[in-house]
């Protein structure tokens, strides 16, 4: 049977813990005498009543969790915290339709930084940072936020926790799952602060650089100006480029390097190739641009390197218009969107584990072709992959390329040319923002019809979720008792 009151109970709790979210950005509305304070009191109000009830009419049941109930969890979270996240948009009237409101949540948790919003300087300080703390909630995950934060969660917590990363790996730091949770968050929030700093030394008021700094470790790529991080100067942009990387690396490392050990880090191949590729097509982007262009050196290469990294580690950030560039640049980009930076770490996208598994599957294909009765290991710098993984790792990437055409093709439905479709459904799957066409980077999503932002919206669910905890809601047996 399925424990449906825990699911409920679970879920009251959460909604609690988004609230309070609202209640701090009401009190920095209230900070900057903005009007939107009464708007986040009552989205306050609401989540808070709702959740507390869940919670209250279901606190008397067997904590007897399944792997059914954390999928079902799980996705359900992403979504429920979505319709209520979007509830601060509406009551201030800064996005006053539902479609708008909750695409624009979605975006944010999901850490997509795909926006509706025309004239953002215009909106109030309060909304821009519920805004921006969408990000910090969903960057590290709303589960493992719950499990580091909540002791309630923690004899399930490891069973929540894999349903949410169902990556290929998912690291265990500690014995504990609460404990590993707490260690990833403490991570994340050194580097927010880290960056905060960073960035006010280069002159950025504090706000925006708390909305920065949310954004960039999380992968985010909400800013608070309409030009983006094109508004700053060349020192906050190399800060922001750092930090996107930190971010597309995965977050176990930095544990180890604080324990001590740096040969994790530099020994890891998925780490050695994601700063190889930043380099090396920053680098020939950057030549490229310096002989077609008018601008210095210095300045090709920074644009070529801050778009480089933005996307490969789907933050979604923007100094430059990389679609007014000679269309073999923009196809690299493009390119870069189906990449993700490392596993275990707040980008999203393919990632670069699963294509190294599938290019050296490919050159092990090859050996067997000359070789029929060797035994070939696939190997990942010194570790080896076992058959479980590669055959995951295959299934996810047909499956992405799968979800992919049947969206673009959704897409041209609704009305968007192939470029746009490309575009919107790469970047939404990704989780990076900007994409081509009509929602390039100096462009954004407002124009897209209705039926086509809810498309993008399962889209980006599905790309933060890793496509299997979601889609397995909806394979029959799923739903069978046990």
């Amino acid at each position: 049977m399925l424990n449906k009151k825990f699911i409920l109970n679970t879920l009251g709790l959460i909604l609690v813990f988004e609230s309070l979210f609202m209640l701090l950005s009401a009190g920095v509305s209230l900070f900057y005498g903005d009007f939107d304070v009464e708007a986040l009191l009552i989205s306050f109000a609401i989540t808070f009543s709702v959740g507390g009830l869940c919670w209250a009419l279901n606190r008397k049941v067997e904590k007897d969790m399944l792997k059914r109930e954390s999928f079902i969890i799980v996705t359900l979270v992403w979504v429920v915290m979505s319709i209520f996240g979007s509830l601060p948009y509406i009551f201030s009237g800064t996005i006053p339709g539902f479609t708008d409101a909750f695409f624009e949540t979605i975006s944010g948790f999901t850490t997509t930084g795909a926006s509706i919003v025309n004239d953002i300087e215009a909106l109030p300080h309060g909304i821009l940072f519920w805004r921006s703390i969408t990000h910090l909630i969903g960057g590290m995950g709303i589960i493992v936020l719950a499990v580091a934060i909540l002791p309630f969660f923690g004899f399930g917590g490891m069973q929540l926790y894999s349903a949410e990363a169902a990556g290929v790996t998912n690291d265990k730091l500690h014995p504990r799952i609460t404990k590993t949770a707490k260690s990833l968050w403490g991570i994340y929030v050194v580097l927010i602060l880290s960056e905060t700093a960073f960035l006010m030394f280069g002159g950025m008021p504090l706000f925006d650089a708390l909305c920065h700094s949310f954004g960039t470790i999380a992968s985010g790529g909400f800013s608070t100006k309409n030009a983006s991080i094109a508004e700053y100067s060349p020192y906050i942009q190399y800060v922001i480029i750092v930090f996107m990387i930190f971010a597309g690396t995965n977050f176990a490392l930095f544990f180890f390097v604080w324990k001590g050990n740096w040969k994790k880090l530099t020994k890891n191949a998925e780490f050695k190739v994601f700063l190889s590729v930043i380099l090396v097509v920053s680098l020939c982007i950057g030549t490229t641009l310096f002989f077609h262009t008018n601008q210095t050196f210095e300045k090709s290469f920074r644009d070529a390197l801050f778009q480089v990294t933005s996307t490969i580690t789907s933050t979604g950030f923007v100094t430059a218009d990389y679609t007014a560039w000679h269309p073999y640049l923009t196809f690299v980009i493009f390119g870069l969107m189906f990449s993700g930076a490392c596993v275990g770490s707040t980008s999203g996208g393919i990632k670069l584990f699963r294509h190294m598994i599938l290019v050296k599957n490919i050159k092990i294909e090859f050996k067997r072709m000359s070789h029929p009765n060797a035994v070939i290991p696939l190997k990942i710098g010194k570790n080896m992959v076992s058959h479980e993984v590669i055959y995951k790792v295959l299934a996810f990437l047909v499956l992405y390329m799968a979800i992919f055409c049947v969206g673009t093709l959704l897409m041209t439905i609704v009305g968007l040319d192939m470029d746009s479709a490309f575009g919107a459904v790469a970047t939404s799957m990704g989780g990076i923002g900007p994409g081509l066409g009509v929602v390039g980077p100096m462009n954004n999503f407002y124009a897209i019809p209705e039926a086509g932002k809810w498309i993008l919206s399962v889209l980006m669910l599905l790309g933060r979720l890793e496509l299997f905890s979601v889609l397995i809601l909806f394979a029959p047996g799923f739903w069978k008792n046990n």
